[in-house]
């Protein structure tokens, strides 16, 4: 039998690394559907489409050759042959992303893709609606949540250790935007889906973090 966690929180929150170490500890499948936003954000940028241009947006959908495949356990993101992984993570990618998700046509776009990959494998999903509306039946819902000064303190160092020297109030606000965007957006808004648990780890560092979520998810996975 096929189980599904569906890990849902706001921008920075720590979710993809949660997921992963959670993949890791239960010997299933990480799905980072983010990742796959921000990939068509980055198709739109690359085209000199702003996200924010529904229309041409959506047109340039038929283009998009996106794809997901597994090394050892780990998702890797394609965009035709190409590994997007690392030039998907930096500020504008991330404000593109959370335009075009705000898209009817992009979430339909993507969502048999993020479905499909749970009929196959247990797995654990992270996004904004997992929880809402990929996966409403999930035997796990946990909406993962910081506050913005956590968030942007965690992923100004995310990026200075890749390089990317961003000055922590471009962070912030870049989270504030994108927070109320995402939560106010009229398609799929990230909410916690009402029989989530709200796991708030502003003061946990990612140890504190994976241990609360286990204990989560073992106590839900019993019951069911």
């Amino acid at each position: 039998m096929f189980y599904k966690i569906a890990l849902d929180g706001p921008s920075g929150a720590g979710k993809s690394s949660l997921a992963k170490r959670i993949a890791k500890e239960l010997g299933i499948v990480y799905v980072d559907t983010g990742a796959m936003y921000r990939t068509v954000g980055l198709y739109v940028t690359r085209k000199g489409v702003r996200p924010d241009e529904e229309e041409k947006v959506i047109s340039l959908l038929p283009e998009i050759s996106l794809s997901v495949c597994f090394r050892d356990g780990e998702q890797h993101i394609l965009l035709g042959d190409e590994d997007v992984g690392g030039l998907i993570r930096t500020p504008e990618i991330s404000m593109a992303a959370s335009r075009v998700s705000a898209i009817p046509a992009v979430r339909a776009f993507l969502l048999d893709t993020q479905r499909d990959l749970a009929k196959k494998n247990s797995v654990i999903m992270d996004g904004r609606d997992i929880g809402t509306v990929i996966f409403p039946d999930a035997n796990v819902k946990i909406f993962l949540t910081a506050s913005p000064e956590a968030r942007a303190r965690r992923r100004t160092l995310e990026l200075s250790e890749k390089g990317i020297n961003t000055p922590y109030e471009e962070v912030l606000r870049d989270i504030i935007t994108r927070d109320k965007n995402d939560r106010e957006r009229e398609i799929a808004p990230a909410i916690a889906a009402p029989d989530a648990i709200v796991l708030d780890n502003s003061e946990l560092d990612l140890e504190g973090t994976v241990a609360a979520a286990l204990t989560i998810i073992r106590s839900r996975v019993a019951e069911a």
